[in-house]
């Protein structure tokens, strides 16, 4: 059995265009990451590219 836990602790490093800080400090994902990712998650976010509304549960696109 492997116990290498190494490939847990590996992380993607964001680039400059895919996210920005708010005023509060959070991160906030741009569309270019959001479309990179490949996928919606389903949570609302600020940016997205899949058009879903977190009211409605429906992608308006």
């Amino acid at each position: 059995m492997n116990d290498d836990m190494s490939g847990f602790s590996k992380k993607n490093k964001l680039e400059e265009d895919e996210f920005y800080y708010s005023p509060e400090g959070y991160i906030i994902f741009t569309e270019n990451y959001l479309l990179k990712r490949g996928f919606c998650c389903k949570n609302g976010c600020k940016h997205c590219p899949y058009g879903f509304d977190k009211k409605s549960g429906l992608n308006k696109k």
